[in-house]
Protein backbone atom coordinates (compact mmCIF):
# COMPACT_ATOMS: atom_id res chain seq x y z
CA UNK A 1 0.00 0.00 0.00
CA UNK A 2 1.45 3.52 -0.72
CA UNK A 3 2.20 6.11 2.09
CA UNK A 4 0.00 9.14 2.06
CA UNK A 5 1.40 12.02 2.70
CA UNK A 6 -0.92 15.02 3.68
CA UNK A 7 1.30 17.86 3.08
CA UNK A 8 0.66 21.83 3.72
CA UNK A 9 0.09 23.77 0.45
CA UNK A 10 1.74 26.79 1.32
CA UNK A 11 3.93 25.62 4.20
CA UNK A 12 5.40 22.26 3.44
CA UNK A 13 6.01 20.49 6.64
CA UNK A 14 9.72 19.54 6.86
CA UNK A 15 9.28 16.39 8.93
CA UNK A 16 6.94 15.17 5.41
CA UNK A 17 9.39 16.23 3.18
CA UNK A 18 12.05 14.73 4.70
CA UNK A 19 10.07 11.50 4.70
CA UNK A 20 9.35 11.84 1.23
CA UNK A 21 12.86 12.27 -0.28
CA UNK A 22 14.02 9.74 2.06
CA UNK A 23 11.66 7.15 -0.02
CA UNK A 24 12.63 8.49 -3.17
CA UNK A 25 16.16 8.09 -2.38
CA UNK A 26 15.21 4.49 -1.27
CA UNK A 27 14.12 4.27 -5.34
CA UNK A 28 10.43 4.51 -4.19
CA UNK A 29 8.13 6.13 -7.17
CA UNK A 30 6.12 8.46 -5.85
CA UNK A 31 2.55 10.66 -7.25
CA UNK A 32 2.86 14.41 -6.51
CA UNK A 33 1.64 17.63 -7.35
CA UNK A 34 2.52 20.39 -9.58
CA UNK A 35 0.94 23.70 -10.90
CA UNK A 36 -0.15 21.23 -13.93
CA UNK A 37 -1.79 18.42 -12.32
CA UNK A 38 -0.50 15.38 -10.65
CA UNK A 39 2.62 13.58 -11.58
CA UNK A 40 4.24 10.57 -11.28
CA UNK A 41 8.29 10.54 -9.97
CA UNK A 42 11.33 8.96 -9.27
CA UNK A 43 15.22 9.78 -8.78
CA UNK A 44 17.52 9.59 -12.34
CA UNK A 45 19.03 6.57 -11.47
CA UNK A 46 16.12 4.07 -10.34
CA UNK A 47 15.79 2.03 -13.51
CA UNK A 48 12.59 0.29 -11.79
CA UNK A 49 10.98 3.54 -10.94
CA UNK A 50 10.71 4.36 -15.10
CA UNK A 51 9.59 0.94 -16.16
CA UNK A 52 6.77 1.07 -13.52
CA UNK A 53 6.03 4.96 -15.18
CA UNK A 54 5.79 3.52 -18.14
CA UNK A 55 3.60 0.47 -16.74
CA UNK A 56 0.80 2.81 -14.98
CA UNK A 57 0.81 4.93 -18.50
CA UNK A 58 1.19 2.79 -21.11
CA UNK A 59 3.74 4.52 -22.51
CA UNK A 60 6.46 3.24 -24.72
CA UNK A 61 9.90 3.75 -25.94
CA UNK A 62 9.15 6.77 -27.96
CA UNK A 63 7.77 8.60 -24.46
CA UNK A 64 9.89 11.35 -23.50
CA UNK A 65 10.58 11.54 -19.69
CA UNK A 66 10.57 15.15 -18.08
CA UNK A 67 13.43 16.14 -15.85
CA UNK A 68 11.48 18.36 -13.42
CA UNK A 69 14.26 20.72 -12.20
CA UNK A 70 14.57 22.97 -9.17
CA UNK A 71 15.54 25.67 -10.78
CA UNK A 72 17.17 27.13 -14.21
CA UNK A 73 20.99 26.19 -13.01
CA UNK A 74 19.76 23.07 -12.33
CA UNK A 75 18.15 23.00 -15.44
CA UNK A 76 21.02 23.96 -17.49
CA UNK A 77 23.14 21.17 -16.19
CA UNK A 78 21.09 18.29 -18.12
CA UNK A 79 20.62 20.18 -21.04
CA UNK A 80 22.43 22.01 -23.86
CA UNK A 81 21.17 25.58 -24.46
CA UNK A 82 22.10 28.56 -26.98
CA UNK A 83 21.42 31.79 -26.18
CA UNK A 84 18.00 32.22 -27.72
CA UNK A 85 16.83 29.25 -26.21
CA UNK A 86 17.99 30.45 -22.76
CA UNK A 87 16.08 33.52 -23.40
CA UNK A 88 13.01 32.06 -24.06
CA UNK A 89 13.16 28.87 -21.18
CA UNK A 90 14.45 31.62 -18.88
CA UNK A 91 11.26 33.85 -19.71
CA UNK A 92 8.78 31.02 -19.17
CA UNK A 93 10.29 29.29 -15.87
CA UNK A 94 9.09 28.52 -13.65
CA UNK A 95 5.38 27.65 -14.93
CA UNK A 96 3.59 25.53 -16.94
CA UNK A 97 5.76 24.77 -19.67
CA UNK A 98 7.77 21.36 -20.38
CA UNK A 99 11.18 21.75 -22.82
CA UNK A 100 12.22 19.60 -25.38
CA UNK A 101 15.77 20.34 -25.51
CA UNK A 102 19.25 17.80 -26.92
CA UNK A 103 20.49 15.93 -23.47
CA UNK A 104 24.02 16.41 -22.02
CA UNK A 105 26.12 13.46 -21.02
CA UNK A 106 24.59 14.03 -17.34
CA UNK A 107 21.19 12.38 -18.54
CA UNK A 108 20.86 8.76 -18.41
CA UNK A 109 20.56 7.12 -22.01
CA UNK A 110 17.27 5.01 -20.86
CA UNK A 111 15.41 8.82 -20.41
CA UNK A 112 16.35 9.85 -23.72
CA UNK A 113 14.34 9.98 -26.69
CA UNK A 114 15.86 6.76 -28.88
CA UNK A 115 16.42 8.38 -32.05
CA UNK A 116 16.43 11.78 -30.68
CA UNK A 117 18.74 11.92 -27.58
CA UNK A 118 16.97 14.83 -25.96
CA UNK A 119 14.81 15.15 -22.82
CA UNK A 120 12.09 17.07 -21.22
CA UNK A 121 13.05 19.74 -18.86
CA UNK A 122 10.60 22.01 -16.31
CA UNK A 123 10.16 23.88 -13.20
CA UNK A 124 7.32 23.79 -11.55
CA UNK A 125 5.86 26.84 -9.66
CA UNK A 126 4.22 24.24 -7.02
CA UNK A 127 5.62 25.10 -3.34
CA UNK A 128 5.34 21.34 -2.24
CA UNK A 129 7.47 20.04 -5.62
CA UNK A 130 9.66 22.91 -5.29
CA UNK A 131 10.45 22.16 -1.75
CA UNK A 132 10.87 18.22 -2.82
CA UNK A 133 13.40 18.81 -5.26
CA UNK A 134 15.13 21.40 -2.98
CA UNK A 135 15.50 19.37 -0.43
CA UNK A 136 16.26 16.37 -3.01
CA UNK A 137 19.20 18.18 -4.49
CA UNK A 138 18.47 16.38 -8.20
CA UNK A 139 15.74 16.63 -10.95
CA UNK A 140 12.86 14.12 -10.46
CA UNK A 141 12.14 11.97 -13.64
CA UNK A 142 8.48 12.73 -14.66
CA UNK A 143 5.80 11.93 -16.02
CA UNK A 144 1.70 13.71 -16.01
CA UNK A 145 0.04 11.47 -14.20
CA UNK A 146 -2.52 10.65 -17.17
CA UNK A 147 -3.87 7.42 -16.68
CA UNK A 148 -4.43 5.45 -20.12
CA UNK A 149 -7.89 6.39 -22.07
CA UNK A 150 -7.88 9.66 -19.84
CA UNK A 151 -7.55 12.90 -21.61
CA UNK A 152 -7.09 15.06 -18.49
CA UNK A 153 -4.16 14.59 -15.45
CA UNK A 154 -5.47 13.66 -12.30
CA UNK A 155 -5.57 16.22 -9.74
CA UNK A 156 -6.91 14.64 -6.13
CA UNK A 157 -4.70 13.09 -4.08
CA UNK A 158 -7.00 10.81 -2.10
CA UNK A 159 -8.62 9.90 -5.25
CA UNK A 160 -4.92 8.76 -7.08
CA UNK A 161 -4.34 6.66 -3.09
CA UNK A 162 -7.77 4.81 -4.37
CA UNK A 163 -6.57 4.52 -7.55
CA UNK A 164 -2.76 3.38 -7.55
CA UNK A 165 -2.03 2.50 -4.22
CA UNK A 166 -0.37 -1.04 -4.95
CA UNK A 167 0.67 0.93 -7.86
CA UNK A 168 3.09 3.88 -6.22
CA UNK A 169 4.94 3.89 -3.02
CA UNK A 170 4.06 7.00 -1.93
CA UNK A 171 1.18 10.19 -2.84
CA UNK A 172 1.63 13.64 -1.66
CA UNK A 173 -1.49 15.28 -1.19
CA UNK A 174 -0.91 18.98 -0.84
CA UNK A 175 -4.26 20.26 -1.99
CA UNK A 176 -5.93 20.29 -5.79
CA UNK A 177 -3.11 20.60 -8.22
CA UNK A 178 -3.71 22.55 -11.94
CA UNK A 179 -6.48 20.57 -14.28
CA UNK A 180 -4.38 21.38 -17.16
CA UNK A 181 -0.88 19.06 -18.86
CA UNK A 182 1.80 21.32 -20.05
CA UNK A 183 2.34 23.27 -22.85
CA UNK A 184 5.47 21.35 -24.41
CA UNK A 185 7.61 22.88 -26.60
CA UNK A 186 10.68 21.44 -29.14
CA UNK A 187 13.25 23.81 -29.11
CA UNK A 188 16.09 21.08 -30.31
CA UNK A 189 15.91 21.86 -33.62
CA UNK A 190 16.24 25.32 -32.87
CA UNK A 191 13.00 26.76 -34.14
CA UNK A 192 10.07 26.08 -31.40
CA UNK A 193 7.58 23.50 -32.35
CA UNK A 194 4.52 23.34 -29.90
CA UNK A 195 3.87 19.44 -29.03
CA UNK A 196 0.94 19.75 -26.98
CA UNK A 197 -0.92 22.76 -25.65
CA UNK A 198 -1.85 23.01 -22.59
CA UNK A 199 -1.80 25.49 -19.23
CA UNK A 200 1.20 27.54 -20.43
CA UNK A 201 0.40 30.29 -23.45
CA UNK A 202 1.83 28.87 -26.63
CA UNK A 203 2.11 32.39 -28.23
CA UNK A 204 5.38 33.19 -26.78
CA UNK A 205 6.38 30.85 -28.86
CA UNK A 206 5.08 31.42 -32.38
CA UNK A 207 6.47 33.61 -35.09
Amino acid sequence: MAKYFDVHPDNPQARSIHQIVDLIRQDGLIAYPTDSGYALGCRMGNKDGLDRIRQIRQLDDRHHFTLMCADFAQLGQFVQINNAVFRAVKASTPGPYTFILPATKEVPRRLLHPKKKTVGVRISAHTTAQAILAELGEPLVSSTLLLPGETEPQTQGWLIKEELDHAVDAVVDSGEAGSEPTTVIDLSEGAPEVLRVGAGDPARFSD
